[in-house]
């Protein structure tokens, strides 16, 4: 069993939010592999399916992104996961918009969702950091996080999901390097 994590804050003001990036990746992948509804289980919206043979829990905690480490540590628990086992998909400021790059263990560069859930796990968990780029000042860092993807946005932001998604199998199997050339080959053909 393996736990991926879309990191967000729930609520429908949030949808479209930058900050969001990580609840779109898993709704993309759930609706692109079929994954039945999730339900309300800890702390959050889970789901249980399969991605090949590899049988995964797609978790979006409804804690707030600030205390997301709880729900990620409860569905360890239950489970009996390790942190190896834990891949979180979320937005990332060092990254330019709509690239992706995943790494194992590091810091949590001031990101609250991150932090929480090295503060519940540890820091070495998978991390598929999903680019929206730096507003260019430190005081603008915030509304551009918790700001909304532009009309020009939605496009570029769909073919990006819809990559993860596609290539996910890749994650699934470990392969993080064929996951983010094949994620990069599919948005050079968009």
């Amino acid at each position: 069993m393996q736990l991926w994590v879309g990191l967000g804050n729930p609520g429908a003001q949030y949808a479209l939010h930058r900050h969001n990036v990580g609840f779109m990746a898993l709704d993309a992948l759930e609706e692109v592999h079929s994954f039945p509804a999730p339900k309300q289980k800890f702390q959050g919206w889970a789901v249980e399916g399969r991605l090949g043979s590899e049988k995964l829990l797609l978790l979006k905690p409804a804690t707030f992104m600030n205390e997301s480490g709880r729900s990620v540590g409860e569905a360890m628990r239950f489970y009996k996961l390790a942190p190896e086992d834990v891949t979180v998909f979320h937005d990332e400021l060092d990254l330019e918009p709509f690239k992706i790059k995943v790494k194992v263990g590091g810091g949590h560069a001031g990101h609250n969702g991150l932090r929480s859930i090295d503060a519940h796990i540890g820091p070495e968990f998978r991390r598929v950091r999903i680019g929206i780029g730096h507003p260019g000042h430190k005081s603008r860092v915030h509304n551009h996080v918790l700001g909304n993807y532009t009309k020009l946005e939605i496009d570029p932001l769909a073919a990006m999901l819809g990559a993860i998604a596609s290539e996910a199998d890749w994650l699934a199997k470990g392969n993080n390097a064929r996951f983010m050339s094949d994620v990069a080959l599919r948005l050079q053909d968009d």
